[in-house]
């Protein structure tokens, strides 16, 4: 997938106010032509490598101010915020916002504060750690370029040491860090499924905990012991104010790390697309659980060797996400508290441990719709005191218009006119006659039909 151009005009052209020069001095002193400046301002050329290097040895120029839009978490920010029931009739698409941000990004932030201000619901207040966490990881595209190379390191010298994941990282953590690993039985960790005792000097491991999981956790351990000062970095880089969401962060990281290791980058992008993302021989070849699994298939975006948008999401019983991740998606689809109920991931809980696969037409804040092929499978908490684990469903996602190649796919036919219509939840779900509808839309005019016979007891008004 080809990388986004950087399109800066507006704040060139504020540099150059800002330096008093007219665009014929300015050119002069970057050593281009007048013209490709006009053009460079006016967004009708992207700010190249090169260009960004002049300007920032020209002026006094930082070129981070170039990603102001972050501050109110780009397109997808602005896109939540304009999703209120005040902006409902707008119709606002996600291209419009775009090229708002690009064209008088100081304007769409001068808005995002207002919004926020006014209590608005698209932005996180202060308690909101989760949130706060969120838009930090969907910034970053849940993409962290150090974190993956230095564990890329780390899973080709594993790999020396023994073709076995688990004794591989099991060796590593006894020779460098002189920390055994010892499985222990319920009894003896009833309330815990991984303990370290750094007096006894072992990992010590719940018997609850699958093969799968026990390498995670044991990758877990060595994120801590062997990338804890880069993994701090990035965490104090967010600049949280909130001190849960700084650890919630953190926690992320660290386990982005330990998935790294079970799934170095190189081997399993390759790995995807000879085999055409077949989640059954992505998870039988790694030694993942489908949750891990899922997880690192939001993350695939490096540089020149980047994967599918997938975007990922972790739902319960009563619908509510206890994780979602847009990666580089964009979908809106995640953006509400709750899931449409004739999405599959709902449907899912009905067919424990098998995939199910739904082609989706969702309804965007903007009331276009887009196609999404979505896959889901339940899967089993680790265990819990007293022996009863917990169920939830993990879905992953990606437009249709990507979807051609995959595994999963190969038996459908990708046709908008097959989609199952679905929405972002009942109270932010606007669309029309929907049997399944179980509260109004917020901001919406209601129709009553007592023909209905409370069949369907919120009608929206034309």
């Amino acid at each position: 997938m080809p990388d986004a151009l950087l399109l800066a005009g507006p704040a060139i052209r504020r540099l150059r106010k800002r330096e008093g020069l007219t665009q014929s001095a300015m050119a002069a002193q970057l050593g281009i032509s007048p013209s490709y400046l006009n053009l460079v301002e006016r967004n009708q050329r992207p700010l190249s490598a090169r260009l960004l290097v002049r300007l920032a040895e020209a002026f006094d120029f930082d070129p981070r101010s170039l990603r102001q839009d972050e501050a109110v978490g780009g397109v997808d920010g602005l896109r939540r915020r304009l999703a209120d029931a005040r902006f409902a009739d707008l119709a606002i698409d996600r291209d419009e916002i775009a090229e708002w941000l690009s064209a008088a990004p100081q304007a769409a932030i001068a808005f995002a504060r207002l919004f926020d201000a006014s209590g608005g619901t698209g932005a996180p207040s202060a308690d909101e750690p989760m949130e706060l966490v969120r838009r930090e990881i969907e910034r970053w595209r849940n993409h962290f370029t150090d974190l993956d190379a230095a564990a890329e390191v780390l899973a080709d010298e594993l790999r020396l040491s023994s073709a076995d994941t688990g004794a591989a990282l099991a060796e590593r953590l006894r020779q460098k860090h002189q920390i055994a690993v010892r499985i222990l039985p319920v009894e003896v960790m009833p309330d815990a499924l991984r303990r370290l005792d750094l007096h006894a000097r072992q990992l010590q491991l719940s018997e609850l905990l699958d093969p799968s999981s026990r390498n995670f956790q044991i990758a877990l351990q060595l994120a801590l012991l062997e990338q804890r000062d880069e993994i701090t970095a990035l965490a104090n880089g967010a600049q949280f104010t909130d001190r849960a969401a700084w650890r919630l962060f953190r926690r992320h990281l660290t386990a982005y790390f330990a998935a790294a290791v079970l799934m170095p980058y190189g081997r399993f992008i390759r790995a995807c697309e000879a085999t055409g993302y077949d989640l059954p021989i992505l998870q039988r070849r790694f030694g993942v659980g489908f949750e891990q699994l899922a997880h690192r298939l939001t993350t695939l975006q490096r540089v020149g060797q980047r994967g599918l948008p997938f975007f990922m999401a972790r739902v319960d019983r009563a619908g509510q996400f206890s994780k979602r991740y847009a990666g580089a998606s964009g979908t809106a689809l995640l953006d509400s508290d709750t899931g449409c109920p004739l999405w599959v991931a709902h449907r899912a809980f009905e067919r424990a441990g098998q995939l199910c696969v739904q082609l989706a037409s969702f309804v965007e804040p903007s009331g276009a719709e887009s196609q999404w092929l979505t896959i889901a499978r339940t899967v089993e908490g680790s265990g819990a005191p007293g022996g009863h684990g917990a169920r939830f469903v993990v879905a992953l996602g990606i437009e249709v218009s990507l979807a051609g190649t995959l595994a999963q796919a190969r038996e459908l036919r990708l046709e908008a006119v097959d989609a199952v219509p679905i929405g972002p939840g009942c109270a932010a779900c606007h669309r029309k006659d929907c049997a399944q509808r179980s509260l109004p839309p917020r901001g919406a005019a209601l129709a009553f039909d007592e023909r209905s016979r409370g069949l369907t007891p919120f009608a929206i008004a034309d």
